[in-house]
């Protein structure tokens, strides 16, 4: 891994936007820990080192990714890419979704950890055929927590994270539904290990998170999963997984 000559929280809040391919600036700040303010400041740190670049995309207030140098620097094997126009609005509602999972004092008391969709396809992304579908993060819980920790009842379980904002078919969402939760295999596996009979499945649970105008329909495709409805949840989005109105002028 390459070494990133920062601060702590700057080292862990590169990778993490690397990670999730680029951050709008409240989102960073919500990952810093502090205002919008000190989150542009970390953005001039970064930009100045060569590390990032940083601009409006779309609506809202600006993003930031990171160089090939800063990519680097964080040890991430990625290919280096201002975040694609058509896929800002998903990428924010992801990131919004990990952010609120990994500010739960579950995520933290049992070392929880999120394995990016970013990091899944550059590892394997040779080795998936394009017609696998592959979620939108994969949230992991290890066996056994820390000292004085009691362990979850959802301890060394996988689930499969997808973030809707808007409403594929039902018939398309049931199929990726029992794909996600017929798998055995890890995603670049070989082909005959993708669904193994009698293998315990890689994910315990598919966990939806929707917008307002995605639930119904992630709703009746639940219900039309039979034997599968059961390890499928659905909850709303968080409320900052969206555009804001009225972007706030850069500090």
């Amino acid at each position: 891994m390459g070494m990133i000559r920062q601060s702590g929280s700057d080292a862990a809040s590169l990778i993490f936007t690397g990670e999730m391919y680029g951050l709008q600036l409240d989102h960073l700040a919500r990952l810093l820990g502090g205002s919008q303010r000190a989150a542009a400041g970390a953005v001039s740190r970064w930009t100045t080192a060569g590390l990032a670049d940083s601009g409006r995309l779309g609506p809202g207030l600006r993003w930031v990714w990171l160089t090939r140098a800063g990519l680097s620097a964080c040890g991430l094997p990625y290919t280096a890419s201002v975040p694609a126009l058509s896929q800002i609005a998903h990428l924010r509602a992801v990131s919004s979704a990990r952010l609120a999972l990994a500010a739960t004092s579950q995520f933290s008391d049992h070392q929880a950890y999120w394995r990016s969709e970013r990091r899944i396809r550059s590892k394997f992304g040779r080795k998936i055929a394009l017609r696998e579908h592959v979620p939108d993060g994969e949230v992991h819980w290890p066996e056994t927590a820390g000292p004085g920790v009691l362990a979850p009842a959802w301890a060394g379980e996988c689930w499969a994270i997808e973030a809707e904002l808007t409403p594929k078919t039902v018939a398309k969402t049931v199929t990726i539904m029992r794909e996600l939760l017929t798998r055995t295999g890890d995603y670049g596996c070989e082909p005959d290990n993708i669904v193994v009979p009698g293998r315990a499945p890689r994910h315990a649970r598919a966990i939806y998170l929707c917008s307002p105008r995605a639930w119904p329909v992630v709703a009746r495709a639940r219900d039309a999963a039979g034997e599968f409805a059961g390890r499928i949840e659905i909850r709303l989005l968080p409320p900052d997984a969206f555009w804001r109105p009225d972007p706030l002028p850069a500090p």
